[in-house]
């Protein structure tokens, strides 16, 4: 039997690695500093993803489980972190594939004429150049998405990202290559 890992505070000082090894032996107080330590940084992955908070929530909840089910499987040949990453980006995938196309939208209306400094236009201004930016991220190809939000958002370094999706670090060179190719020449009108 092993012995509980008390960890109450958030920053717990044990490694990953450690947490992990623990959890799969059973420990759920080491696997609850696991999600505590990983689950926003997975939700911001998820919700680039996918587009929507809720399904993001619900990714992540599916890989935190998965995760828990794969635990003595864990073979550590990568950081959990990245281990996580993988399941989640795997587990967005198969919720992309499963739901409908969305339906394209028209160009966003331009703000109401007003005050330039007026904070409502700016903030309309600002939402409308978010939603822009989440259509133009819906176009890239899955693969493209997943490195650029892995690079951009996530801030992973190439040879993780080649981990995480399965490839090498010249094909994510590439795909990152494209994905901002192709983001530079939708979000051109708001620079």
């Amino acid at each position: 039997m092993i012995e509980r890992t008390a960890c109450p505070r958030l920053g717990c000082d044990l490694p990953d690695r450690l947490l992990a090894v623990r959890a799969a032996e059973g420990d759920e107080d080491s696997f609850a500093v696991l999600v505590q330590r990983h689950s926003r940084s997975l939700l911001t992955l998820a919700r680039c993803i996918l587009g929507n908070p809720q399904d993001a929530e619900e990714a992540v909840q599916d890989a935190f489980v998965s995760a828990w089910r794969h635990l003595p499987e864990y073979r550590h040949r990568a950081e959990f972190r990245t281990w996580m990453y993988r399941i989640t980006v795997n587990r967005c995938q198969t919720m992309c594939h499963r739901r409908p196309p969305p339906v394209p939208l028209d160009t966003v209306a331009e703000p109401a004429a007003g005050d330039a400094w007026s904070q409502p236009a700016r903030t309309a201004e600002e939402d409308a150049a978010m939603a822009a930016l989440f259509r133009a991220l819906a176009e890239l190809d899955a693969g493209q998405r997943v490195c650029w939000i892995l690079r951009e958002v996530q801030g992973l370094p190439y040879k993780e990202i080649a981990h995480v999706t399965r490839t090498d670090e010249q094909t994510v060179r590439g795909r990152l290559f494209r994905a901002r190719r192709s983001l530079q020449e939708a979000m051109g009108p708001w620079r």
